[in-house]
């Protein structure tokens, strides 16, 4: 069954209709259809779908750090609109909910919750009780966090995250999300953990893989080593120094750094090579202040003749770019930062003098900002520092959630191939990013800049404790030394596996850790590196083969923009090197919330609101009206406001609908009878309706809810302020019983409840609860299994009536109206005459309703109809009956 073909219109329950209530409210309703959509399996997928029939989305895990904000209810109330319209199209849906709840952010809560940190060295204690439970933030210092071993720690975090996700959950389904919770993951869970060593292992055995010690950035606050792809450029308060270096004839050269700290580092001086400045220097050696190291004087067309003195001090490692000359240059390795942000403690071997050894012995175990001040100090005392130090800001590298600059340190590290170094492989990924559909398009360019500037490739390993773990060992030698050319690897059926407490085959438990046995990798993965396989998770790649027929490649990720770089293009690379697709066919992606100050709304910075109370206060249908009327790719206001007019539309889908429902006999169902719609006011506004169902499915097929949202919303209010005013009492009809309604009654009661209906469908995804509490007053089932609307019915109801006879007979009625207010009395009031001065362009709208036009407007008497200038119809010469008091 293809998208366009729509589902037989059946129950999915034996849920009967039930009657209108004498009073209706949104109040309560989420209460009520979340445990029946949960009692029914209203949104269960069917597996046996067959592959063109199913619609599967990759929804996006959310991290597990505490609580949502708006902006999560946000952007998923984005995808549930998806979901549900598809899903009403004739598609099986595949729509699970993962909890991303490995990594970094869970740590950091667990230590600051319970007052722990992890310490691989102690052992594990049964029945471990943490010394605090609910600290928040950094309301417990590290100093006072209790040290535990590291399977208690992750029994924390196990304990903490399961808490977490029920509150979730629990929000997302009062929000109305239309998930399957029959198919929920966890990134740390055992599926999760094998899919991801699964697809590592493999990665390695294509070569796709491999393990280096080189140079990487490094966070000396959370001990790990950090991708390029969570690195932030921030600004950061330095000074400029002036430094003199010496040639051997006494010349002094003159650099200009905000690093000192690093001179005993330095490993040599580097100038561009058209730099006519320092020409004659390149070749030759200079000696370092304070430290006498005999250094070259190198040529680099990376070098900036522009920036400071036009000569840079290469040290090992102070930034990127001396990374870049010192592999380029073939320079020698010199680090002096430790992976804690402090001055190694043994001298090093290059410094030979007494000075420098001196020298150095004083920076030894310092933080760098203690060795800046020290190594100034000692240059003005030496009088190689030439003025005074000049502040600045400079941007440097920080982990997106660090709080201090990255240092570069050489470590032992796995990576996965991702185009960083490989040309051919980085096209085949621009290529897998043409192929993508982006929503919106202009998206894709995010996409193209980052993979068009990878410099390296994707560092996977991490030096934390919660997470997937490399799942490797190495055999040791007769020293006790790692063979890292020599991996132990598990075999696929044994995954997943904990390299810190399984052991190799081939092995005990006693030869762990002593020469001639086996030790475990110690990191884990990147979380990106499970979080970028969430496609081959949902869809059973590991043991369910055909569920991954039916579902992958799927067919959607919805995600935000920041994340573009991370989760959008890691799992478009495992995708690429494990499968040979794309993961997905469309990309929709979320703008951000802003707050008042129109700044990105974060938890880092603290001007995040969090969605429950909102959901009390408001609705849900209100808060998703607010959240579907800002289109993908668009950063949106907070407004509550706007949520209070989703409110006002929720309401009135209630009462409009209950007064739709309420003419003709009460045990008679409303009628659909296309046949009988034969009054042209009925057919103008079916075929306005028409054009809008036909124009609010090309923009949802297009992703754009929030046009169809506007063109459903701006045609309901005008069927309930002008159709219904103008039909309310051809609909009452002089009658009770069917033998007594009229041909004009029949007319306006079938297009009423042709209407209804079709609003109700089109109103579903965006205000599920209440037009599910008015489907269930009339019809059987569900609103949201029942097919998408479709313009045929009406367009064969209206025939060739233009819709704009509508917009005639409303501002008739809006212009006898308007003579009444300016006459202070009340709409009941009858117009005994008027003269009605209609434009040329709504004449036959005026003509063609007036008897409706007389009933709804009270004219009792003579009703002219004249010619006029203007651009709506106007009221003149009008005389009232007796006044009604207001």
């Amino acid at each position: 069954m293809s998208d366009q073909t729509p589902r037989p219109e059946t129950p999915t329950s034996a849920r009967a209709a039930r009657q209108v209530p004498d009073k209706v409210t949104v109040d309560g309703l989420e209460d009520r259809w979340s445990r029946t959509w949960a009692d029914e399996g209203t949104y269960t997928f069917d597996r046996t779908a067959e592959r063109e029939q199913v619609f599967s989305i990759d929804t996006p895990p959310p991290t597990v750090s505490g609580s949502l904000h708006v902006g999560h209810v946000f952007s998923y109330t984005h995808t549930d609109v998806v979901a549900r319209f598809q899903r009403m199209r004739g598609r099986e849906v595949l729509y699970p909910m993962g909890w991303d709840d490995n990594g970094l952010p869970t740590e950091r809560r667990v230590q600051n919750y319970y007052g722990v940190r992890c310490d691989p060295s102690l052992p594990y204690v049964e029945g471990f009780v943490p010394p605090h439970e609910g600290g928040e933030g950094k309301s417990i210092k590290p100093g006072d966090q209790v040290p535990v071993s590291r399977r208690n720690f992750i029994e924390l975090c196990e304990r903490l995250s399961a808490e977490d996700e029920l509150q979730f959950e629990a929000l997302w389904r009062r929000l109305g999300l239309s998930v399957d919770w029959s198919m929920t993951y966890q990134t740390i869970g055992s599926t999760a953990r094998a899919v991801s060593q699964r697809a590592f292992l493999r990665n390695l055995q294509r070569g796709e893989a491999y393990q280096a010690e080189a140079p990487g950035l490094w966070d000396v606050t959370f001990q790990t080593a950090v991708a390029q792809a969570e690195l932030e450029a921030r600004d950061y308060p330095g000074a400029f120094h002036k430094v003199a270096f010496h040639r051997p004839d006494g010349e002094q050269v003159v650099i200009e750094t905000t690093r000192p700290e690093l001179l005993p580092a330095c490993v040599a001086l580097i100038a561009h090579p058209d730099d006519e400045r320092y020409q004659h220097l390149f070749g030759t050696t200079v000696t370092s202040p304070l430290f006498g190291v005999e250094l070259p004087v190198l040529a680099h067309p990376a070098a900036e003749p522009d920036k400071g003195a036009g000569i840079a001090m290469c040290c090992t490692f102070g930034d990127l770019t001396d990374v870049q000359w010192w592999r380029e240059l073939r320079l020698p390795t010199r680090s002096v930062v430790g992976r804690d942000g402090r001055v190694l403690r043994d001298t090093p071997e290059w410094l030979t003098t007494d000075e420098g050894r001196a020298r150095y012995a004083e920076l030894a175990g310092k933080t760098t900002f203690s060795a800046r001040e020290a190594v100034v100090a000692g240059l003005r005392e030496t009088g190689d520092l030439l003025g005074e130090p000049v502040p600045t800001q400079r941007k440097a590298n920080f982990y997106e959630k660090g709080d201090k600059p990255l240092e570069i340190v050489t470590s032992r590290q796995w990576y996965i191939r991702n185009g960083g170094r490989d040309e051919d492989l980085r096209e085949q990924l621009l290529g897998r990013g043409r192929e993508l559909e982006f929503h919106p398009d202009f998206m894709r360019v995010r996409y193209e800049n980052w993979v068009g500037g990878l410099n390296g490739d994707w560092l996977v390993s991490r030096q934390r404790f919660f997470g997937v773990p490399i799942p490797v060992w190495y055999p040791l030698d007769e020293q006790g030394e790692p063979q890292y050319d020599a991996p132990l690897l598990p075999g696929e059926a044994a995954l997943p596996v904990d390299p810190s407490s399984d052991v190799p085959a081939g092995y005990t438990e006693d030869q762990r850790g002593v020469p001639g046995g086996f030790v475990g990798d110690p990191d884990i993965m990147d979380t990106w590196a499970t979080s970028s396989l969430t496609p081959q998770i949902v869809c059973g790649w590991l043991d369910d083969p055909d569920l991954f027929a039916r579902t992958f490649p799927m067919d959607l990720r919805p995600q935000g923009q920041d994340i573009i770089r991370t989760w959008l293009f890691s799992s478009v690379v495992r995708a690429h090197l494990e499968s040979g697709s794309l993961p997905w066919k469309h990309a929709a992606i979320s703008g951000w919330i802003l707050d008042p100050d129109r700044k990105k709304m974060s938890k880092s910075k603290g001007n995040v609101v969090t969605p429950l109370g909102l959901l009390e206060e408001h609705g849900s249908d209100a808060v998703r009206y607010w959240a579907a009327s800002a289109r993908l790719g668009t950063d949106a206001a907070f407004e509550v406001g706007q949520m209070k007019i989703g409110r006002r539309l929720a309401i009135k889908v209630l009462n409009a609908s209950k007064f739709v429902l309420s003419f003709g006999p009460a045990d008679e169902p409303v009628s659909l009878d296309a046949a009988a719609v034969t009054q042209p006011l009925d057919r103008a506004m079916l075929a306005g309706l028409a054009e809008v169902v036909e124009q609010a499915t090309a923009a949802l097929d297009a992703y754009d809810h929030t046009r169809a949202l506007e063109l459903t919303e701006t045609f309901f209010w005008t069927f309930c302020d002008d159709y219904l005013e103008l039909v309310k009492d051809r609909a009452y009809g002089a009658g009770a019983s069917a033998a007594d309604v009229t041909p004009e009654t029949a007319s306006a009661r079938a297009a009423l409840g042709l209407a209804l209906d079709t609003l109700l469908r089109l109103f579903a995804p965006v205000l599920p609860y209440a037009t599910e509490e008015v489907w269930s007053w009339w019809r059987e089932g569900t609103v949201h299994r029942q097919p998408w609307p479709t313009s045929a019915t009406l367009r064969a109801a209206a025939g060739d009536t233009d819709p704009g006879l509508v917009a005639g007979a409303g501002a008739a009625l809006a212009a006898l109206r308007k003579v009444k207010s300016e006459a202070k009395v009340s709409m009941r009031t009858p117009v005994e005459h008027a003269v009605l001065e209609v434009p040329a362009a709504l004449r036959v709208g005026v003509e063609a309703a007036l008897d409706d036009v007389r009933n709804a407007g009270r004219a009792t008497g003579t009703l002219e109809i004249a010619g006029g200038d203007g651009e709506t119809v106007v009221a003149r010469d009008a005389r009232l009956g007796e006044a009604a008091p207001r």
